[in-house]
């Protein structure tokens, strides 16, 4: 492994995580943020990079370090902000999961080829964990003519504010609203439908419904199917409140409201811990092939943010060894769905 590895974020849960995930692998590892002083407590002893974002994006480019891990959100604003940045070589990967991110990161896929460096978007729970059952699934298979991947996460919770980040993903994933992939186009849907209730290989029953989300783009990508529906059990199950998103998302496109609903969300504070809800996360796959064949799957994983450590961090440990190839790209379609596994997954599919 050559060159230092950068985490933009460093001192909220994904990022100091992944910076002792990484050391232990022995990278060589810069962190970055606005506060020297809290940077130094939750990553001590190491090399740490100050300022505003563009002021590290900045120095990024000067350096050239060989990976840099985006952890900050809005990921609609920062991830192209970031990935311009990295100079030729450099490498880029994020944990985003909103459609309109992932649109403009898959749209720079020429440009990073033509500069020898690798956009990786959504490496979290969502869209990896999503996309790998769905590649599990596909693998040595024609295109399928149906696919609809459901992700449930179990989180736990820690005391402390929300963060800009994960509140950013929660605002723009509304305002990118319902969509679907219907005749081989990305289109608009009633933001909640698809409604399906789920039992889980251990028997917790959930509840999913679609939304526009890095997931969906990610299970398109992935199978080429004409028809893809994404859906989550963090869309609200009540079917009043999903009624409601379209609205809510219109209130949202109001001049200011957005940012104003951000600021505000990131500042909601949990005081006490919370255990993760179910023992296990689950990401679903169900196939339809033209000739009527179905095929479903789960991957199984534990907590969802601790996935999410894994996977950003095997990610960027694979990029600095120099595996990744220009472009811009999922996890599941640059290294295959072993990644999954590699990140901490584990495939539950019946036939198998």
């Amino acid at each position: 492994m050559t060159g230092e590895i950068w985490v933009l974020g460093a001192t909220g849960r994904v990022g100091r995580e992944a910076v002792e995930r990484l050391r232990k692998a022995g990278a060589e590892v810069v962190v970055t943020g606005r506060d020297r002083e809290r940077l130094a407590r939750v990553s001590p002893g190491v090399r740490a990079v100050t300022g505003s974002l563009g002021e590290v994006c900045a120095q990024l480019s000067a350096e050239a370090p060989a990976v840099v891990i985006n952890t900050v959100g809005p990921f609609v604003v920062t991830a192209p902000q970031v990935a311009r940045a990295c100079p030729p070589g450099t490498h880029y990967v994020d944990v985003a999961n909103e459609l309109s991110a992932f649109e403009l990161l898959h749209g720079m896929d020429r440009e990073a080829a033509a500069t020898g460096r690798t956009l990786v978007s959504g490496a979290g729970f969502g869209v990896l964990a999503t996309e790998g059952i769905l590649l599990h699934l596909l693998a040595g298979e024609e295109k399928p003519s149906l696919v609809r991947i459901d992700a449930v996460a179990s989180v736990a919770i820690e005391p402390g504010a929300l963060g800009e980040a994960l509140a950013a993903t929660i605002v723009h994933t509304l305002l990118d609203c319902g969509r679907e992939v219907r005749q081989g186009r990305l289109v608009r849907a009633r933001a909640g439908g698809a409604a399906e209730r789920l039992t889980t290989p251990d028997g917790d029953e959930v509840t999913t419904a679609s939304l526009g989300s890095g997931e969906l783009f990610a299970a398109w990508q992935a199978s080429g199917a004409p028809s893809v529906i994404g859906a989550s059990a963090l869309v609200p199950a009540n079917p009043a409140v999903r009624a409601a998103l379209p609205a809510i998302a219109g209130v949202l496109r109001l001049p200011g409201v957005a940012g104003f609903a951000i600021r505000r969300l990131a500042r909601v504070t949990t005081t006490t811990a919370r255990e993760r809800p179910r023992a296990s996360s689950w990401a679903r796959a169900r196939v339809e092939w033209p000739s009527g064949r179905v095929r479903e799957g789960w991957l199984r994983t534990g907590e969802a943010m601790t996935f999410t450590v894994g996977a950003v961090s095997e990610v960027a440990l694979r990029l600095a060894r120099g595996e990744g190839r220009p472009g811009a790209f999922t996890p599941g379609r640059l290294f295959g769905p072993e990644v999954a596994s590699a990140a901490g997954g584990e495939f539950v599919v019946p036939e198998d």
